[in-house]
């Protein structure tokens, strides 16, 4: 016999590395890049087909991904000029620093993530 556990489940929540920093994150928080035929671009919805890779939405994980090659790497291609500098102009609308982090697969704010830590904000 099968039982039923009473309460709601717990929905599964998808978890994405970010290229730059790679900390684990839900899927939602990050940025996804595509490497579709057209060249790299954003993809707002998760859906476009085409080799994909997930970055935080802040200027100094960009800026880390867009130094190194991890983009290039990540999507397996060389970037454009064209890819880079549209790119660079997405990254510049990005705030600079991420203000939030995961603790126990939970996005929580920086003070509460240091009161789970037992350091002061």
């Amino acid at each position: 016999m099968s039982r039923h556990v009473k309460g709601q489940r717990q929905k599964h929540v998808p978890k994405r590395t970010c290229i730059a920093c790679r900390q684990v994150a839900g899927k939602r928080g990050l940025v996804r890049l595509v490497h579709t035929e057209e060249g790299v671009r954003i993809d707002p919805s998760g859906k476009l087909p085409g080799r994909g890779a997930y970055v935080h939405p802040n200027q100094e994980c960009w800026r880390a991904a867009l130094d190194g090659n991890r983009i290039q790497q990540a999507l397996r291609t060389k970037l454009s000029a064209a890819d880079r500098q549209f790119l660079d102009e997405y990254m510049s609308d990005l705030p600079v620093q991420n203000d939030t982090l995961v603790v126990r697969g939970e996005i929580e704010s920086e003070d509460a993530a240091s009161q789970v830590e037992g350091r002061t904000p």
